[in-house]
């Protein structure tokens, strides 16, 4: 019997530490509800996330997407993107994991365009309609400064009037800037303006400075990638509030699609995006004279239905850009990156790619777009979980089996382990001692031929 009891007892340890791991796996499972399997899109991605292996990875050969030649340019190396994280390929559906087309079945062939990577998605239901690498990393360039308008819009006063510090002005020589002047004073709306309109760093820079608290614009950005993380943009890492190139600065087109839909449901933000033109004003303190600027973003002057969006380049990023429509009650927005300008311009290839959405019938869609705080919810309770409002746990084991702490499912494996064994071992002597001849070994408490250990 002792040795028997010493052969359950390492089966008692393996299942005892099943908490130690107990975190990560229910992170795990978090992800995995927001990722329904689906089946029949034009995709491999199925096949491999139920191995976590993005396509084309050593799995089936993705489907390639259509793509635009174009002219050979002299680029700088692109950053070096971190590891693909299998749960993170599966944000929004099974059929987004794939470096390679997705699209519904029986779908027109998307337009041929120069992006590494785009998608387009329904800004109301959150449907994705279909994509190229969804969630391939890239560099964003100043399609960033959508993110930093997803932050700061709810935290700053419009009509507060505000002043632009040197500091504000210290952008890379012959970025994109608005004109702002050290120790002018203007109002936030007119920094917005100037970001959206304009794609004024200087201005990113005073925003991020506004709404990031005592850090100032590290703030700001530290702010910028809790709310990636809260809208459930988990391949998006700000570095720099303006998006101007730096070390550790991706998002992929999935994540631009969720931000921009957290920018288009605000309305500053849809009267912003569709402004043509607005003015400067003069600051006599500092002798610097009103001028006007324009929107560069061509869509809301060329396409019907525009409802704005953002440009952005840099050498790394090459070019990228995010576009929004509405026709015949449908909202679609369109994300690229990595273009270049021919044989089609940015904008022009997201108009393509709208065109192409709008041709699918409604409930056309290969994934989701993820609800903001939606990745952050526990998992999905069990009819024995606590509920809201009960009291609070008395079994000694309870905050055991909740302790993500490092060790601590360990040490309490262990402690299990070896309650098991002096349980048994003490079991043994007395089944001894109770034994008649030619009859069961009878355990006190216990049922003769009982399944229990």
């Amino acid at each position: 019997m002792t040795v028997r009891a010493l052969a359950v007892a390492p089966v008692v340890l393996a299942f005892a530490t099943i908490p130690a791991t107990g975190g990560v796996a229910a992170a795990t499972e978090r992800v995995a509800a927001v990722a329904p399997a689906t089946a029949g899109f034009v995709s491999v991605a199925a096949t491999n996330a139920a191995t976590a292996t993005p396509a084309g990875a050593g799995g089936a050969a993705a489907l390639p997407c259509p793509r635009a030649v174009a002219p050979k340019v002299t680029r700088s190396p692109r950053p070096t993107p971190p590891p693909s994280t299998p749960e993170h390929l599966v944000v929004g559906g099974d059929a987004l994991a794939t470096p390679g087309l997705v699209v519904p079945p029986n779908a027109p062939t998307p337009p041929k365009v120069t992006a590494t990577s785009w998608l387009v998605a329904d800004l109301d239901s959150g449907e994705v309609l279909g994509g190229c690498g969804p969630h391939e990393y890239a560099t964003p360039a100043s399609v960033q400064k959508l993110l930093l308008a997803a932050t700061m819009l709810s935290r700053l006063d419009p009509d507060a009037v505000v002043t632009v510090t040197r500091e504000d002005l210290d952008i890379a020589p012959g970025s994109s800037a608005v004109g702002l002047l050290a120790g002018g004073r203007y109002p936030v709306r007119t920094l917005w303006l100037g970001l959206l309109l304009q794609s004024g760093n200087e201005a990113a820079n005073a925003l991020a400075r506004l709404g990031g608290g005592p850090d100032g614009a590290a703030g700001g950005v530290r702010a910028m990638n809790e709310q990636a993380r809260r809208l459930g943009a988990l391949q998006t890492r700000a570095v720099t509030p303006s998006g101007l190139d730096a070390a550790g600065q991706f998002t992929s087109a999935y994540d631009l699609a969720l931000i921009a839909r957290a920018c288009f449901a605000d309305p500053a933000f849809r009267r912003y995006a569709l402004t043509e033109r607005t003015r400067i004003p003069a600051q006599k303190a500092l002798r610097g004279k009103g001028f006007e600027i324009q929107n560069e973003n061509q869509l809301i002057y060329r396409y019907p239905g525009a409802l704005g969006g953002k440009t952005g380049f840099t050498d790394y990023a090459r070019h990228t850009y995010v576009g929004a429509a509405e026709r015949d009650g449908r909202r679609l927005v369109v994300t690229l990156l990595g273009a270049e300008p021919r044989p089609l311009r940015g904008w022009e290839q997201g108009a393509a790619l709208l065109d192409w959405g709008f041709s699918l019938p409604p409930a056309s869609a290969v994934g989701r777009l993820v609800e903001p705080g939606e990745l952050d919810a526990p998992p999905t309770a069990g009819p024995d979980a606590p509920q809201p409002g009960d009291a609070p746990s008395t079994d000694p084991n309870a905050s055991a089996a909740l302790d993500d702490a490092p060790g601590t499912g360990t040490l309490v494996a262990l402690a299990v382990g070896l309650a098991a064994i002096g349980l048994a071992v003490l079991a043994g002597r007395r089944g001894r001692t109770s034994q008649t001849s030619g009859g069961p070994v009878r355990v006190p408490g216990r049922r003769t031929g009982s399944d229990e250990p």
